[in-house]
């Protein structure tokens, strides 16, 4: 599934957030299971729908004896991860540590990040919009040329 967009939205007093209708409808019919990650780069909250989320999980080396490195991201990622159930209204409700530990306020924007949500604070996402726009074509030069080396390294 492909998300795009933004919408703006309010996080409710009891910690819920609506998940747009527009991103909502992306969801295969029975879908109702996010994992919420809080995510150090920008103070955001990222949500994956539950299929994505395990299934990229997966893709991930499996091993009793991981690295020090490779363990210590288990323990972050999969620690900080938190496995949200969506109402049939379409909330879920965001776990009240995430919220504190990248200080989000009530006001957010939602944004389509391909295969995921992303929260950010209202203010400094619209902030950062011309800044984001002006640098979106050098980050996609950077990253394709990032992926040319690596695919030449591979061969």
């Amino acid at each position: 599934m492909l998300f795009t967009g933004q919408a703006e939205i309010t996080i409710d007093a009891k910690q819920r957030l609506a998940v747009p209708s527009k991103f909502r409808a992306r969801l295969p019919e029975d879908a109702t299971e996010w994992y919420c990650v809080p995510w150090p780069d920008g103070s955001i909250l990222r949500l994956y729908p539950g299929a994505t989320f395990e299934n990229q999980a997966s893709r991930l080396d499996d091993s009793l004896t991981a690295g020090s490195d490779a363990a210590k991201i288990d323990t972050s990622l999969f620690g900080f991860a938190e496995h949200l159930e969506m109402d049939k209204t379409g909330r879920v409700r965001l776990p009240k540590w995430h919220l504190d530990l990248v200080e989000m306020p009530s006001e957010v924007m939602v944004i389509g990040a391909r295969n995921r949500l992303e929260i950010h604070a209202r203010g400094g996402w619209q902030a950062s919009m011309k800044d984001r726009f002006r640098e979106m074509a050098a980050l996609i030069e950077r990253s394709e040329r990032n992926s040319m080396e690596s695919r030449r390294g591979d061969s």
